[in-house]
């Protein structure tokens, strides 16, 4: 398989856990989210989908960059990729725990290891691929700002 259809691959992958995820959510948006005390810097229900399709696509041409060197790195990029596939149950664990559950407690605790998933795989993809690292940082970014709006979700609404 080539660079390209590696990468287009890992995009696809990553853009079905954000749609299978978004089903979790979808019922919720429109029932139990909008009786939830949100703090004022939530940004608009709108805002959440073209940044995650966003940050799903940037995630598989990064992954997919680290996966088309298993051939020269192998064992580097075997960690780096299951690194990536953990991180990527972790995001898709998170909606349904927030939305599907409706437990903004749980979520809180869960975004807490995802975002150490997220960082373990920036370190490992930035040593094999350095734009793989780069296009991992807006997803950081996201989260570490999704972790604060998760918790103050939690402490406005216990």
């Amino acid at each position: 398989m080539n660079k390209i259809s590696k990468i287009l691959c890992i995009v696809v992958t990553c853009l079905a856990v954000g749609y299978f995820s978004g089903i979790v959510t979808q019922s919720a948006i429109t029932t139990w989210y909008p009786t939830l005390v949100k703090p004022s810097f939530n940004p608009p229900n709108w805002i959440f989908a073209p940044v995650w399709s966003m940050l799903y696509i940037m995630m598989g041409i990064a992954a997919g960059l680290v996966w088309d060197r298993m051939d020269f790195e192998p064992e580097i990029v075997k960690k780096a990729l299951i690194a990536f596939a953990i991180q990527l149950a972790l995001n898709a664990l998170w909606s349904y725990l927030f939305f599907g559950l409706h437990n903004p407690l749980l979520a809180g605790i869960e975004i807490i290891v995802l975002w150490l998933f997220i960082y373990e795989t920036y370190v490992q993809f930035s040593k094999i691929n350095k734009l793989s690292g780069y296009l991992f940082l807006p997803y950081l970014a996201w989260v570490s700002f999704a972790m604060v709006l998760n918790w103050n979700i939690w402490w406005l609404n216990r």
